[in-house]
């Protein structure tokens, strides 16, 4: 466990809310389909994944599978684990933590999704599968960064995968699907590049960051950073507590998140923002749906209330507005507050359960 006490706390992060949220709620309900965080150089990208990692909590594997299967849940286990569950009545299993797959830039495709022994398949009838960079991320977190400078074919495989929950790799007519469950978290820099709109609308989530403009909370910044490198185990301790009602707090919300409730009236909210803000097509709603019920869980509550829908706004709009969507965000907030704070339709009391 001594690596992780190397891992800088989440909680000790210094600002940079909406990215710390952005994060938990895919790490809650990874369906979010992940989040791109975008920013300058040297705004904590990178370690605020690291750390996510780290804080989230242990999970049990299948200690010889590739994909690192849960030892109990036959839908997401790949067709090795099913066949030696059926053959032996359980599999072995063991604890660890949760990792981070990083994807190179100059990642190919078949390092990205696995590539089959054609000859293999033709000649012996056998498939033989070399798993690649999704199988490997199976039930942790793959990190992308610089995601605006990839391929944009390979991140429509990322997206996908990231979708659907399966990789499946298809040559000459061979085909082979494994698990590939993840949280997906992209990071680019503007200045770099921006990734295509219709890339941009299938993450999830979308986070703009800056620096800290505020002089005292930019000391704060500095002062944290050199007493982790100063004695990284003893500043892990420091916020061990911290991190462990997190812990527990992400727990609780996976485990409530189904039971969530969502009213006809806060879906109607949800229309009605997604008309007056100028959003393309239909995933916003969706994705403002699904976030809001993961907020609500995240706050202990089964019925979501328009506060958990007002905080969905900026992270499933962002990135999704017809106008040049970065410039005038800020000029906005008006609109928002109108539709936010406006009329109500006549469905007060209709919840949907």
């Amino acid at each position: 466990m001594d690596e992780f006490k190397k891992i800088y706390p989440f909680s000790a992060i210094v600002g940079q809310d909406e990215m710390k949220r952005g994060l938990l709620l895919n790490a809650v309900n990874p369906k979010l389909s992940g989040v791109l965080i975008r920013g300058e150089k040297g705004t904590a990208k990178s370690t605020a994944v690291r750390a996510l990692a780290a804080l989230l909590p242990e999970i049990e594997v299948a200690p010889d599978c590739v994909y690192g299967c849960a030892p109990d849940d036959l839908t997401t286990m790949c067709a090795q684990c099913r066949e030696r569950l059926a053959a032996d009545g359980e599999l072995p299993r063991k604890r660890r933590k949760m990792r981070v797959i990083d994807l190179p830039v100059s990642a190919t495709e078949d390092r990205v999704v696995g590539t089959l022994d054609i000859e293999k398949a033709i000649k012996k009838g056998e498939k033989h599968f070399e798993p690649g960079v999704l199988a490997q991320a199976n039930r942790g977190i793959l990190y992308v960064d610089e995601v605006n400078l990839l391929d944009d074919h390979i991140v429509d495989v990322l997206l996908d995968s990231a979708a659907m929950g399966v990789n499946t790799v298809e040559r000459e007519g061979v085909s082979f699907t494994h698990p590939a469950n993840f949280i997906l978290v992209g990071t680019m820099n503007p200045e770099e590049g921006e990734l295509r709109p219709q890339l941009l609308d299938r993450f999830g989530l979308c986070v703009n960051i800056a620096g800290i403009p505020d002089p005292a909370l930019r000391v704060e910044v500095v002062k944290r950073r050199a007493a982790f490198e100063e004695d990284p185990e003893g500043f892990a301790r420091q916020w061990e507590e911290e991190e462990e009602r997190l812990r527990r707090q992400i727990v609780a919300a996976k485990a409530l998140l189904p039971a969530v409730r969502i009213s006809d009236e806060m879906l109607f909210l949800i229309a009605r923002i997604a008309v007056e803000m100028g959003v393309d097509g239909h995933r916003a709603d969706l994705v403002m749906m699904k976030a809001a019920k993961t907020t609500a869980a995240l706050h202990g509550r089964e019925e979501v209330i328009e506060e958990d829908v007002s905080r969905s706004v900026d992270l499933a709009l962002l990135h999704r507005m017809r106008r040049k969507p970065f410039q005038d965000l800020a000029m906005d907030r008006e609109k928002l507050q109108g539709v936010i704070g406006g009329p109500r339709q006549s469905h007060q009391h209709n919840h949907a359960h």
